[in-house]
């Protein structure tokens, strides 16, 4: 392995030398957070593998969270006007629940621990996903317990893996939001949830640091790069399409996730 050429004493998690492999790995992480931002929803286990090769599982966790931010508070602004707040009301408390246990339990994980943990819990939503499309039934669910096991699910796992996506693309796909209306709802759900999980990353858990900080400044362009191209995707995506290649890029992600 080639080295970037410095060494950075960055946390607990990160190794030292930071190979040039791990930057080309960590700039495509983050041009795909771009892409993700934009509303291309289902690929943030591609994310979330590639970051992890690049510093490890738990690392990860914590690089990722303010390049995540950075991406959210452009979707904000772009798709406001869209934004379906009824459903973050009732889908937010939940999720904020379910930081807060994942920031007890995943503490004190393991590396290995996590993989897998982070393998069982895509396989899983990706089947909730596909059972939920086959279902004859457009019925809208509204018990609280499905928006209450969806948004503990969705916390639990932002906070250990950064994959909530899964979950909250089962409840608002569940809502039958248009696709401008999925973007808008999830761009504002996800920068709430990932600033209130900012503290817990830095005084709790230590994976962001002034160093990892240092290293999110320099993947920004990255960030940048995948706005640009997934607003371009999105704008092309036809809105009965959009549904499908939800579900097939989560699946994807499971599987690159799964054997890698």
């Amino acid at each position: 392995m080639f080295t970037a050429g410095f060494s950075l004493p960055v946390n607990n998690f990160i190794p030292l030398e930071i190979t040039i492999t791990s930057w080309v790995l960590a700039f495509l992480a983050s041009f795909i957070i771009g892409i993700s931002k934009s509303g291309i929803k289902g690929i943030a286990v591609i994310i979330v593998t590639l970051m992890a090769l690049a510093f490890g599982a738990k690392a990860s966790t914590g690089l990722l969270v303010p390049l995540f931010v950075v991406g959210d508070i452009f979707a904000v602004l772009y798709y406001n006007k869209h934004t379906r707040w009824k459903y973050i009301k009732r889908f937010l408390p939940w999720m904020m629940s379910g930081v807060v246990i994942g920031v007890l339990i995943g503490k004190g994980l393991p590396e290995k621990t996590f993989k897998i943990g982070m393998v069982l819990v895509i396989l899983g939503s990706v089947l909730m996903m596909a059972w939920w499309d086959m279902r004859k039934s457009q019925t809208v669910p509204t018990h609280w317990a499905f928006a209450g096991f969806m948004g503990i699910m969705a916390g639990i796992t932002t906070m250990i893996g950064n994959l909530a996506g899964a979950f909250s693309n089962i409840f608002f796909l569940a809502m039958r939001l248009p696709k401008n209306e999925f973007i808008g709802t999830a761009a504002w759900l996800f920068f709430i949830i990932n600033l209130f999980k900012l503290p817990f990353h830095v005084f709790v858990w230590e994976t962001i640091t002034i160093d990892t900080l240092i290293i999110n400044f320099k993947l920004l362009p990255g960030v940048g790069l995948g706005l640009f191209l997934g607003i371009r995707l999105v704008k092309i995506i036809r809105e009965q399409f959009y549904r499908k290649m939800i579900l097939v890029l989560t699946a994807l992600g499971a599987l690159i996730l799964l054997f890698r």
